[in-house]
């Protein structure tokens, strides 16, 4: 198998031939585990058909961390038969125009396209060159509540943490494309739209709603062995300017002293000054998973207790460690953390993604200073 710059290819079980009628767009890690999913959950709804009309192309980030785990991620796509492209997507100035020519004759020919983000600039544009009738978003964590918000609402499709409706002169140049894209995201009289989601989302009328219960997950890994300490999970916050780097580091002093915590494991867009410093100040071991969170914590060992702000895990941890004695704890951001950067949406976006979550604990805020183990109520 070849990675970068080239094709990952691999058979599904089954007699097919390998032209693909479904092309699947993912950029991130949890993107491509969501893909597997929804393949998985799609196969179980209609045993019959060919699986191996999946092909997934990965349009490949710059950051290393995330090409690491996208890497281990096509190598259990390839496992499961799924065949993987993998597009130098962002490779150099000509690499746009080299990958949007390279998929141009497939996209043209798929019956069926699924993708990762909405929100990203290069899969709206390569929605604008699809005749494909049947649409499919898989989640890409929980900007899918708002991207389902913003479809039913009519709005142009923005991230939650941009700031204000300020538009750049890259926004009103691809303002044409991603009209194009929002109006193929919206299910017509001939174009069917699914939204694969392990989200709390209420569909807006026609777009037909599939839960994700990580049931490929648990068929493939676990159940776990279970540390009898606590984890930590990191966030982006900081890194898209959301929370104050010191208050973030303050709260999680504050978590890893109220629950005896020694790990942290890193979101992959955590920058290494702001790891090195809750690693050095904090006292906590880091982790660097080479997987989305769901499979390592699956696998295992994973603590008895695993403690997030509002982020996606909360959502699907509960799910991918059904069946486990795992509790999952999500504490709140208090808004004077927030930068005078973040989003005005910012803070009622958090509270939502705590609020909605299911099966977690949820103890409120950050304590200054309390004793190990703290016990927490299921709410």
């Amino acid at each position: 198998m070849s990675v970068d710059g080239a094709t990952v290819d691999g058979v599904m079980s089954g007699s097919g031939a390998k032209s693909a009628t479904t092309l699947a767009f993912v950029e991130s890690p949890v993107q491509l585990l969501n893909v597997l999913e929804w393949a998985y959950a799609d196969s179980l709804r209609a045993p019959g058909q060919d699986a191996a009309a999946l092909t997934v192309v990965v349009l490949s980030p710059h950051d290393p961390m995330t090409r690491g785990q996208l890497r281990r991620m096509a190598e259990l796509a390839r496992d499961e038969g799924v065949t993987v492209r993998w597009e130098d997507a962002r490779g150099g100035a000509g690499a746009p125009l080299k990958t949007i020519g390279g998929l141009r004759g497939p996209l043209r020919r798929a019956s069926r396209v699924v993708i990762g983000d909405p929100f990203s600039r290069y899969v709206q544009l390569l929605l604008t060159l699809t005749k494909a009738k049947d649409l499919v978003v898989v989640d890409d964590g929980t900007a899918t509540m708002e991207f389902i918000s913003q479809l039913a609402n009519g709005e142009r499709l923005e991230r939650w943490h941009r700031r204000g409706n300020s538009r750049g002169a890259r926004d009103m140049v691809f303002a044409p494309f991603s009209a194009t894209a929002r109006r193929k995201l919206t299910p017509g009289q001939k174009r069917r739209v699914e939204v694969f989601s392990s989200m709390p989302v209420e569909p807006p009328p026609g777009v037909t709603i599939t839960a994700n219960d990580f049931a490929w997950t648990r068929a493939r890994f676990g159940p776990p062995r279970l540390t009898r300490g606590t984890d930590l999970v990191g966030t982006s916050l900081v890194e898209t300017g959301v929370v104050d780097l010191e208050r973030y580091l303050e709260a999680v002093a504050g978590l890893a002293e109220a629950h005896g915590a020694t790990r942290y494991f890193a979101h992959r867009r955590e920058s290494a000054e702001k790891l090195s410093r809750v690693s050095h100040e904090v006292g906590l071991e880091i982790v660097r998973p080479d997987l989305p969170l769901e499979l390592i914590a699956r696998r295992g060992p994973i603590g008895h207790t695993i403690v997030s702000f509002p982020s996606t895990v909360v959502h699907t941890l509960p799910l991918a460690l059904a069946g486990t004695e795992v509790k999952v704890a999500v504490y709140d951001v208090d808004p004077a953390w927030l930068t005078s950067d973040a989003s005005p949406r910012a803070q009622g976006f958090l509270s939502g993604v705590t609020d909605t979550a299911r099966d977690v604990q949820r103890p409120g805020t950050v304590p200054s200073t309390a004793a190990p183990d703290t016990p927490l109520a299921m709410s």
